[in-house]
């Protein structure tokens, strides 16, 4: 591992990012108020008016590109986006589509939802992207059943209809309009409505979209009931984008090109990656794998393919390219060698991770490449805080972005973060007693995220992730467990076995763990590993767990205290399940709804006396 030691000391790549600054204010009472000094510049009304000016000033540009199904790529460029989203707008007007009700896309990112939504945001329809899991993956259609009945759209979008066949069976269509993209099965035609001709109508609706029409509703995990409509503005979006540009200025230097497979259904790759692609006149080719075995090769294929200017990923998505990296030179060096930055989102980066991408970008490029990340959620547009500077601090989330007040609040031995500014959601569609809930008394949003400062006596250092304040708990003695620092410290110890890991132990007198093992990490383990292993082979394997037992003795040797130290672990043969919440499709844990279904592996992990298959650390801190 020394290649590992010596990159650390490398310096960063030349890439411009804006210096860290903030405004704290002690409250008095423990807590603190933070804020941006460099305010918020210019906040276009709508992002159909960024569009217009990309189409007028690069109208041949590649916006959009998908694979074509015969090795190539369509692509969309900025004009035929324009003309194509005005065209879709003016056929929403003439079938009666108005701003109370939403149009649902079920499907997939492809070029044809990046025109609908576009379409739906020229004439202040909003846009609603629904997981395709809850129609492709869901045994009983509970939660699109509910989804489409309480926000009531006006219209369904699915790309073809034979694979969504059951779930549209199982909705109630009534009064809602099926739209196709080649008007397949009796359903309307998007190719069809893309001919239309715009007219003075189309104006006129746009006339009238503001910095608060409504542009999207952005539904949240459904963790711990039915998923609710985050109201997305259009202000939101911009004034995201217009923050970005403040906080990455190497964007205004070349237009990003990117590669990316994150979901349209959630705020990270519809807003953030979709709306930068548009601010910035860039190009994104839309990935379609994922980070799972099997479609995670049709990422790599196209990662060989595109010469990406920036990479975004979440950790989930950096475990598997970190192990094909490794394994290939040539696309380490293609991938890595240009790029302005790495950005992760939605869960917090493993330090080993951390590391092992540092020396790879040192072995690609001479240089690390900056690894940056942000603090957010959908009700944030997504970010809140970016760290927006060269900064080896594991955890680092940053500062408050131009716009945005954070309250710290003490909360038990933590301090809660809430957000207040003009890109903060206004609440949720048809919920208010949810949107009364979701706000304090001085309408700064609960976001449910705990930080810390790095160093409280210069917080222009930036803030900590600290964890999920929902997810803590207290063992039996009362000594409260941060799970989210836990969780992480546990998956670098067990490196690089485990992909992720629940944390058991409310109100009980030890610490356990349920773990997710990385199958890349597994291999580089023990290559002979079997293509067609299962899960269950493979943690049946001494090595592995030889090595997450020493890895797990290591950390408690380091970490003696109850509250961090590791008594029992369990490998699950089980991956996290989409359909029961376990994980989103973006790929982060749900620790609440693991320990809820898994309830029985809990009870084995504390089961006295032990369980003889469970991973006993009793003794490893002597």
């Amino acid at each position: 591992m020394d290649h590992i030691a010596d990159a650390a000391k490398a310096p960063f790549a030349a890439t411009r990012l804006a210096p860290p600054s903030v405004e704290a204010e002690a409250t008095g009472d423990g807590g603190w108020l933070l804020r941006q000094p460099v305010p918020l510049g210019a906040v276009p009304d709508h992002l159909i008016g960024v569009l217009r000016e990309r189409a007028a000033d690069a109208p041949d540009r590649t916006f959009l590109a998908e694979r074509d199904g015969a090795g190539g790529w369509r692509r969309l460029d900025y004009a035929g986006a324009a003309a194509k989203s005005a065209a879709l707008g003016q056929a929403l007007i003439e079938r009666g589509h108005g701003p109370d009700r939403p149009v649902a896309i079920l499907s997939d990112n492809s070029i044809d939802f990046g025109l609908l939504q576009l379409g739906c945001m020229h004439v202040s329809v909003p846009v609603m992207p629904v997981s395709p899991a809850y129609s492709l993956m869901s045994q009983d259609f509970a939660k699109l059943k509910g989804v489409i009945a309480h926000h009531d759209p006006s219209a369904v979008f699915v790309d073809r209809s034979g694979p969504f066949a059951a779930a549209l069976e199982a909705l109630d269509m009534e009064g809602r309009t099926l739209v196709t993209s080649d008007g397949e099965g009796g359903s309307e035609s998007l190719a069809r409505w893309a001919e239309t001709e715009p007219g003075p109508e189309l104006e006129a609706r746009l006339a009238e979209v503001g910095p608060d029409t409504v542009a999207k509703i952005l539904l949240t995990s459904g963790s711990t009931g039915l998923p609710k409509g985050v109201i997305n503005t259009q202000r939101m979006l911009c004034g995201n984008q217009a923050q970005t540009i403040f906080s990455y200025p190497f964007l205004l230097e070349r237009p990003p090109v990117i590669c990316d497979w994150l979901p349209w259904n959630h705020t990270f790759g519809g807003n953030f990656c979709f709306n930068m692609t548009i601010f910035h006149g860039g190009t994104f080719y839309l990935d379609d794998g994922k980070p799972a075995p099997g479609p995670f090769d049709r990422t790599l294929a196209n990662l060989r393919e595109v010469k990406s200017t920036l990479y975004l990923n979440v950790p989930r998505g950096y475990d598997m390219l970190v192990s094909a990296l490794e394994a290939d030179a040539e696309l380490r060096d293609r991938l890595l060698g240009d790029l302005d930055v790495l950005f992760f989102a939605g869960a917090a980066l493993p330090q080993s991770l951390r590391e092992k991408l540092d020396a790879l970008s040192v072995a690609a490029r001479g240089a690390r490449t900056p690894i940056v990340t942000s603090l957010g959620s959908t009700e944030t547009a997504p970010a809140g805080t970016y760290m927006t500077w060269d900064s080896d601090a594991w955890g680092n989330v940053g500062v408050p972005l131009p716009g945005v007040e954070v309250k710290l609040v003490p909360n038990g031995d933590k301090l809660e973060a809430r957000f207040r500014g003009p890109t903060i959601s206004p609440g949720y569609w048809g919920a208010p007693e949810l949107t009364r809930k979701a706000f304090d008394e001085d309408g700064f949003f609960r976001i449910g995220d705990a930080v810390k400062f790095l160093d409280e006596d210069d917080p222009a250092q930036g803030l900590v992730f600290d964890g999920r304040v929902t997810e803590n708990f207290k063992l039996l003695s009362g000594t409260w467990v941060a799970v989210g620092t836990l969780r992480l410290a546990v998956i670098s110890a067990a490196a690089p076995v485990l992909q992720d890991a629940a944390i058991t132990g409310h109100d009980r007198d030890e610490i356990g763990i349920i773990g997710f093992p990385s199958l890349p990490g597994c291999r580089a383990l023990c290559p002979d590993i079997a293509d067609d292993a299962t899960l269950a082979d493979v943690i049946a394997r001494p090595e592995i767990r030889e090595r997450l037992s020493a890895g797990l003795a290591a950390h408690n040797a380091a970490n003696r205290g109850s509250s961090t130290r590791i008594a029992r672990a369990l490998l699950s043969p089980e991956p996290p399940v989409i359909d029961a919440g376990e994980i989103t499709d973006k790929g982060y844990i749900n620790q609440r709804a693991v320990l809820a279904r898994r309830a029985a592996e809990v009870e084995r992990l504390h089961s006295d006396p032990p369980d003889p298959d469970l991973i006993d650390l009793t003794g490893s801190t002597a």
